[in-house]
């Protein structure tokens, strides 16, 4: 009943989501149905006008939420042990940064070299996330400002080092990385007719299963969301509170630097200079509020994203604005954000009553 309960918000959220999205589009002239088939066909590889199906699309749509899931993990992990990590930007920087250079610098066989190109990753985001975690611990620097200034430093760090460190030599991406790096699957892309689908679903998938093991079932876990909970209390009880927020944002980050790597050498198989935010880790945070920071909630969730952007080219094609998705993503978060006006109609719902005028709530 409970978990009931914690899903209605979320669900009640997307639907309002969807609906205003449709409002937009009928506002535009556009037929609401037309964005929905766009959807469809992102989700299924239907085209329900040309009556044809073409599996790319669905391995294009999972190619997009693999990263957003690993990022909403990420700010999901600080939520639930009562931090705000806002750097998973730059911790996925960071974390794509190490994997180029275990890639291009270590020579190994295939299945270790992956291995080690992803335990680089998750490693240089987690120290990377450690950073404001022992500002914060020491000197009590809030995390959200360490971790947004930050996310430059990773940027511009990013950048000079495709330059200058991997010797680029069109100033955009790196050499390409060694075959035994990457998680590239010619046959799960002739599967999907040619799509970007690759094996960054199998550290996804065990990284999900990963943070709620973690989070729900170790005394590690327990202790950090005791800190999170109430950090005096968790101190008086002996708890090493300044140890347990260095070590949350560790972990935080280091998912968010596994999203690096999956982008990296499971896509493009270079590393890139790009100038500017390409907007994943914020991502995340709108995964991991829609998705109540639960394992559950963020691969759902991350569907659901990564949905809505695998959609937008498909939008545009129907004539359709591809902003559409970002005001219904938009519009999802807000109505979570709204969650104690939503249970409280839907309670008096319920209860057979309409909602009562402010005047008469108060009295």
């Amino acid at each position: 009943m409970l978990g009931r309960r914690a899903a209605l918000v979320p669900a009640l959220a997307i639907l309002l989501g969807f609906a205003l999205g449709a409002l937009v589009v009928a506002m535009t002239g556009r037929s609401p149905a037309d964005m929905f088939a766009a959807l469809l066909q992102g989700l299924s590889g239907v085209n329900l006008a040309a009556r044809s199906f073409n599996p790319r699309y669905p391995g294009e749509f999972l190619v997009q939420a693999m990263p957003i899931m690993l990022t909403g993990l990420s700010v999901g992990f600080a939520f639930r042990t009562g931090l705000f990590n806002i750097g998973a930007e730059g911790q996925l920087m960071v974390g794509s940064l190490a994997a180029v250079a275990v890639g291009l610098w270590v020579p190994a066989p295939t299945v270790v070299h992956v291995a080690l190109v992803l335990l680089a990753a998750m490693a240089a985001g987690g120290l990377w996330g450690a950073i404001p975690g022992w500002l914060k611990a020491r000197f009590n620097v809030h995390e959200v400002v360490v971790s947004i200034m930050l996310n430059y430093v990773a940027l511009h760090l990013n950048n000079w080092a495709v330059v200058d460190l991997f010797h680029s030599v069109d100033h955009v991406k790196t050499p390409i990385l060694p075959a035994t790096a990457l998680l590239r699957s010619p046959a799960l892309s002739a599967l999907t007719n040619g799509s970007r689908l690759n094996w960054g679903f199998v550290p996804v998938v065990l990284s999900l299963l990963l943070y709620w093991f973690v989070i729900e079932r170790t005394t590690f876990g327990f202790g950090l969301r005791a800190v999170g909970f109430n950090r005096e209390c968790a101190r008086y009880a002996g708890m090493k509170v300044n140890r347990s927020i260095v070590a949350s944002m560790f972990v935080s980050g280091a998912f968010a630097g596994l999203a690096g790597a999956v982008i990296t050498v499971g896509i493009f198989g270079f590393g890139r200079a790009i100038p500017a935010a390409e907007g994943y880790g914020f991502d995340g945070i709108a995964v991991a509020l829609v998705g109540g920071n639960t394992a559950v909630g963020v691969f759902l969730s991350g569907l659901l994203f990564g949905l809505l952007k695998a959609a937008q080219p498909l939008m545009q094609s129907q004539g359709i604005p591809k902003e559409i998705a970002s005001i219904i993503q938009a519009s999802i978060v807000l109505f979570v954000a709204m969650k104690l006006g939503i249970e409280y109609l839907v309670g008096r719902l319920r209860a057979g009553d309409a909602p009562a005028a402010p005047e008469e709530a108060g009295t």
